[in-house]
């Protein structure tokens, strides 16, 4: 195995054997633009290094945005769910490729793409900055793309690994208490969406699976809910796609008072199809437009807002409805597992990490109790 320096211009440049041809002739690859021949010298010893374990990378002149472009997203979209595959190329088209598109994919390195986070979370250009969770999804994205580089062979390693994310803490997770949820409720009775409202707060379902969820998958005599899929926006469109993980597909139980709602709100809505028509879109959806349609997930979001901003309640986003519902059963006593598997949690370990603020007087209730047992109980004499 074999391999020399040779100075080019102002610069050095180093030559390999890579192996033989199909014509019996021997391979070369050869990079240049090293500033000194000792530094020359120090990348063909490591080029070297790499063929003789295996990992060799061949030089390539393969920009980042060609690569993101042109090879990456393509591969990608087929093996991800839509609304994954539109978040990664928001993010490529956005950022990355503005700001990386024009870098050598084999000289990216962590102190580029570290400035590069720098930039988006603190401007030069008076755009506006990105908060250190919405990095971290960038960075997720780049962190991917670079992983099927390495796959692919076309570049020896990660550089996003090395790399250094902004950190982001976890937001402070707002809820409403049992009464403020009946005060909400009573005062939303008669909007047209009050059996959404309901069914949120009385389940901890999120979003897209309310929207998603069809009469079919609703027994209304054992007051059972099974959360199949989910409804998504992807690209200006709504999509219907499965959950994320395994524990996203679920049967949740019904209180008979949400059941009792739920039963009206059929009635009313079969009543809307019969003077719809033939204009009625039928796709059994529990909640949906007059015409049947899907509800947009951002509409029912802003409603929501709108009407919490009008009942002079503390404000919360839809989500925290998810959250209001899961930290009443935790006080209530329900086992953090149980919430865990009602929620769709992937593991309970995400539901106490969560929830950790409720868990120690959770803790602190259930060390009163023990006490209680052993130091009140009487003891026969």
């Amino acid at each position: 195995m074999r391999g020399h320096t040779y100075r080019r211009g102002r610069t050095w440049t180093y030559v390999i054997d890579v192996g033989v041809g199909p014509n019996g002739k021997r391979k070369q690859r050869s990079k240049g633009g090293f500033e000194t021949k000792r530094k020359a010298q120090a990348a063909l010893n490591e080029a070297i290094n790499s063929l003789q374990k295996g990992v060799y990378i061949e030089p390539n002149k393969l920009l980042v945005g060609q690569f993101l472009l042109e090879q990456w997203l393509p591969a990608a979209r087929s093996t991800i769910r839509p609304s994954t595959f539109a978040s990664y190329q928001m993010h490529v088209r956005r950022h990355l490729v503005p700001a990386l598109g024009h870098v050598p994919l084999p000289r990216l390195n962590a102190p580029t793409i570290n400035a590069f986070y720098s930039e988006l979370q603190q401007p030069t250009d008076g755009r506006r900055p990105l908060s250190p969770a919405s990095i971290r999804r960038v960075h997720a994205t780049l962190h991917r793309s670079l992983r099927d580089a390495v796959r692919w062979q076309l570049v020896p390693q990660n550089v996003a690994a090395t790399a250094d994310p902004p950190r982001a803490s976890r937001p402070q997770t707002t809820v409403w208490t049992a009464q403020q949820l009946r005060f909400f409720l009573d005062g939303v009775e008669d909007d047209p969406l009050y059996p959404l409202w309901l069914f949120y707060a009385m389940t901890g379902t999120r979003r897209g699976e309310a929207l998603a969820l069809r009469w079919t998958d609703l027994d209304l005599d054992c007051g059972r809910a099974v959360i199949r899929r989910t409804l998504v926006p992807v690209e200006h469109r709504l999509s219907f796609a499965e959950p994320k993980t395994d524990k996203g597909r679920r049967s949740i139980s019904l209180d008979p008072a949400t059941v009792a709602v739920l039963c009206s709100h059929r009635l009313r809505q079969a009543d809307e199809r019969l003077l719809m028509g033939t204009a009625y879109h039928d796709e059994d959806l529990v909640f949906s437009r007059p015409d049947g349609r899907p509800i947009h997930p951002e509409y029912v979001s802003r409603r929501f807002s709108r009407l919490v901003a009008g009942s002079e309640l503390p404000p919360i986003r839809l989500h925290d409805l998810r959250h209001t519902h899961a930290t009443m059963a935790l006080v209530a006593g329900v086992a953090t597992l149980v919430v865990s598997e009602r929620l769709g949690h992937s593991a309970m370990s995400v539901t106490s990490d969560i929830y950790q603020q409720v868990l120690p007087s959770l803790e602190e209730e259930a060390a009163a109790k023990v006490a209680a047992l052993v130091f009140e109980s009487a003891l026969p004499k």
